[in-house]
């Protein structure tokens, strides 16, 4: 994967298993946001394969694999601002699989998020940084993915709030969602994740499950910081 005449990814190869939480640590710059950017049709990888359920997507834009049922919650949530509660869940059904299940996956938002049911005609702006989260993984969801991939959910939140993110995500692999998770915050991500890897300078350096690399004296002295 190439930013202009910059490589940024370098044989990256990892799979996803129907059910389970995936997660991708690394520092600041690593590579990771440009892997999901790549997943879901943002940007174009230079060489290498994307298969999503035997279905080859290199080559295909974000509405068609939206329509596959993949899903991305972008770093900084991406809100229409200046719409309401409402309206941004309608417009995240709006891919042809999901629009005849708008009125069922509403009702299953708004029983996994009541806190935003109340807030259904605010607008999007307004609300505090963990009301927008909610709300970007909420309408993220209004596209029923089978695969949601969520970019840095818990940055810039307080920890009261990061523990309740967390815990929706692991409310959402209860329920059989299938989860890509890129996340800073180390802890919290390998304690969630069935299996994991770490990115550093574009390239994969290890893989495990999310309790081995949590248990990693390498991961532990590379990231200290995210495990205070």
């Amino acid at each position: 994967m190439f930013y202009g005449d910059a490589q940024a990814l370098w044989d990256v190869d990892f799979q996803i298993n129907e059910g389970e939480i995936f997660s991708i640590i690394g520092s600041n710059g690593a590579g990771k946001s440009t892997i999901l950017r790549t997943l879901s049709g943002l940007l174009r990888p230079s060489s290498g394969e994307i298969e999503f359920e035997g279905v080859r997507t290199n080559g295909m834009n974000a509405t068609s694999i939206v329509d596959l049922g993949i899903s991305l919650v972008p770093e900084g949530r991406g809100l229409f601002s200046n719409m309401t509660v409402l309206e941004n869940l309608e417009l995240g059904a709006f891919s042809k699989r999901s629009r005849p299940l708008k009125a069922e996956s509403m009702k299953w938002v708004f029983d996994l998020f009541p806190h935003i049911t109340r807030r259904q005609g605010q607008l999007a702006g307004k609300m505090s940084g963990g009301e927008q989260q909610m709300l970007a993984i909420a309408r993220a969801l209004m596209a029923r993915p089978k695969l949601l991939m969520l970019d840095e959910p818990s940055l810039g939140l307080a920890p009261l709030v990061v523990r309740t993110v967390f815990g929706i995500v692991a409310a959402l692999k209860a329920q059989g969602v299938t989860i890509l998770l890129v996340e800073q915050n180390i802890h919290q991500a390998l304690k969630v994740a069935d299996r994991a890897c770490v990115i550093k300078t574009g390239r994969i350096s290890m893989t495990g499950t999310g309790k081995e690399l949590l248990g990693d004296p390498d991961v532990q002295k590379a990231y200290m910081g995210s495990l205070q």
